[in-house]
């Protein structure tokens, strides 16, 4: 795990990021629930036309990303001024698109969640009633680019049990403060 110093001010927002099967969904409103804070699902922020070409089978380009991200990050900005934490399940796979998420009034903390490739596309292939076909896995992990030593953020292997992960990126999160 790589643990990296936190330079952002309060309310600070928490981003967990990796690819499609990697965890975010479950680790962030775990996250949330046990520190009240406001859980905020990206892929609900996605317009028609993304979530239609994933579905089709497609990756997204850079074009199709970034009003996406800066959707994202106009929501957390919103309770940034109410003085609210937000912790968002996002892919940010890139470090163009977590500058995005840090760049707003919150700044946020990044959880990059990782495992093999294998096995994000067996998670992928067993979820039910989501847009992301397993078929998109491979784009996804091709894409990603792992946190710089300068990003705020924490790389948190998934293997293991969700308490096991959990109990890694509260630890990370202890260390800054939050």
């Amino acid at each position: 795990m790589l643990a990296i110093t936190l330079t952002v001010a309060p309310p600070l927002h928490v981003g967990v990021s990796g690819p499609a099967g990697s965890g975010k969904t479950t680790v962030a409103t775990a996250l949330a629930a046990r520190h009240g804070w406001l859980y905020l699902e990206a892929d609900d922020l996605h317009p028609a036309a993304n979530v239609d070409k994933m579905r089709s089978g497609y990756p997204l380009t850079d074009a199709d990303r970034m009003p996406w991200l800066k959707a994202i990050q106009a929501a957390m900005d919103v309770r940034a001024a109410q003085k609210e934490t937000v912790i968002v399940a996002c892919s940010a796979l890139r470090r163009p698109y977590r500058d995005v998420l840090r760049a707003g009034l919150g700044g946020a903390f990044i959880v990059q969640l990782v495992t093999d490739e294998s096995t994000l596309n067996a998670r992928v292939a067993d979820r039910a009633g989501h847009f992301m076909p397993a078929a998109l896995v491979h784009s996804q992990v091709a894409t990603l680019e792992l946190l710089d030593s300068d990003e705020d953020g924490v790389v948190v292997p998934t293997d293991g049990s969700i308490d096991v992960v959990i109990e890694r990126v509260e630890a990370a999160i202890d260390a800054i403060g939050t």
